[in-house]
């Protein structure tokens, strides 16, 4: 039986180039913080625990790992000192200890996967992730002789033959839980940055006799993030892996690179997205559903069926039903449609519940905020409410009920009647002339003064 990991994760970094006031590791991807990238990332593998390593104060960083402990890193001394802070969360572990930074959250959980599986099977005492980089100057090089790792030179530190190898250190570490604490108690400081470097594990195991080996892995997954050009990056990256999914997964997008998914998004087979949409965290969308271009869709449900779009925006708390409806420019906050529901033009919808087959004309909106507090307004089915209306919360439209257009309803409908809500038209016949000659002459008395 194999022993459980446990997983260190290094975010104690400064993040000084991302000129932010927000910890580096907590800027969003996907609609997630990165951190929750890694955390979901590793939390695939079969576990013992996580520990994250931060900086000290960092509050909202150790919220984040919640309930995961953390440990503090009391003074920026380098990847190896880091590392060696989680030490005491590690005490009695003797599985394999993986060690991956905060900043990296495209590292697949398959990769992990298989340099953990690598190590046991070589019996390692330390197993690294690697790749062939197409510009490797900014990475430490991996020197490998005969199928073993030798060492890890950093960039700084390496001489022209080094230099000239482009086999560079992704930053994933897999330790042997037995050897980590005399592992990382051996590292010194005795380099160009005078930093405690947890690359020169590798060294201080075949120093003693142990065995270290490297993993070959996809470029791609490696890309850290200390920047916000490397933000948008690492985002690209992010958004191409969603859509391959997705696509694989049965969804037509007929202009895939303009979609951008959160890493939650949930999309059926048989989904249809048209360009320029966006989806926010917490969707999911049921099968043969039509996403129009241009639509924003954040933290709702979309049942079977339904038609969205072109140009609507439906915000948190939202829930369609099959087949229901909603059209150009219509928003909707906090709403729940029924069955077959439809509000296919011009219309806000806030904190209201729309009954199966109502019809919500163009131009409705529930007047749900009175300046203090937000109300709901109920819809119940088969009902009609006609163009130009306003539904003022909290108000009740009972089923089958006709609000007739350009009404303004404040108070509760009964079923099946039919309301008016709007002032009594009065026609003058023959006075149009004479209104216009009037607003004709006030326009030029305006015009006037105002060149006085």
């Amino acid at each position: 039986m194999t022993s459980p990991i446990a997983v260190v994760v290094l975010a104690a970094g400064a993040g000084t180039r991302m000129k932010s006031t927000i910890p580096k590791v907590l800027h969003p991807l996907a609609g997630w913080p990165m951190l929750r990238h890694v955390l979901d990332n590793v939390g695939r593998l079969k576990l013992a625990r996580i520990v994250g390593v931060i900086s000290p104060g960092a509050k909202a960083v150790a919220a984040a790992f919640a309930p995961h402990p953390t440990a503090v890193q009391r003074r920026p001394l380098g990847t190896g000192d880091a590392a060696k802070a989680a030490l005491g969360a590690l005490e009695g572990h003797r599985g394999p200890v993986l060690v991956v930074f905060g900043d990296a959250p495209l590292v697949t959980t398959a990769s992990m996967r298989r340099l953990v599986a690598a190590c046991r099977k070589e019996k390692a005492a330390v197993g690294v992730l690697g790749f062939i980089a197409r510009d490797p100057s900014p990475y430490g090089r991996l020197i490998v002789h005969r199928d073993r790792l030798e060492k890890i030179v950093e960039s700084k530190d390496a001489d022209e033959a080094e230099k000239a190898i482009d086999f560079c250190n992704s930053g994933v570490m897999c330790l042997d839980g037995e050897l980590v604490a005399a592992l990382l108690g051996a590292i010194r400081n005795d380099n160009a940055k005078r930093e405690f470097y947890l690359t020169d594990a590798v060294a201080i195991a075949c120093a003693t006799g142990h065995k270290a080996i490297a993993v070959e892995g996809e470029e791609g997954e490696f890309q850290g993030i200390n920047s916000r050009a490397e933000l948008a990056s690492a985002e690209r990256a992010l958004q191409h892996r969603l859509r391959a999914a997705a696509l694989a997964g049965g969804v037509t997008m007929t202009d895939p690179e303009t979609v951008w998914l959160a890493a939650d998004t949930r999309l059926a087979a048989d989904v249809t997205i048209g360009p320029c949409v966006r989806f926010g965290p917490g969707v999911s969308v049921a099968s043969n559903v039509e996403i129009r271009a241009f639509c924003d869709i954040e933290g709702a449900r979309i049942g079977r069926g339904a038609v969205v779009g072109p140009f609507a925006r439906v915000r948190p708390g939202s829930d369609l039903a099959e087949g229901v409806h909603i059209g150009n420019f219509v928003e909707l906050k906090a709403t729940k449609m029924g069955k077959g529901a439809k509000a296919n033009h011009l219309a806000y919808l806030g904190d209201s519940d729309i009954g199966a087959a109502s019809n919500i004309g163009a131009g409705t909106i529930a007047v749900n905020y009175d300046g203090y507090g937000k109300w709901r307004t109920v819809v119940a089915a088969e009902a009609f409410v006609g163009s130009n209306s306003s539904l003022v919360a909290p108000v009740r439209i009972g089923k089958g009920a006709n609000v007739t257009a350009g009404s303004v309803i404040t108070e509760d409908v009964p079923a099946g009647a039919v309301a008016f809500g709007r002032a009594r038209q009065v026609t003058k016949k023959g006075r149009a002339a004479p209104l216009r000659a009037k607003l004709k002459a006030r326009a030029a008395a305006a015009k006037r003064g105002k060149k006085k």
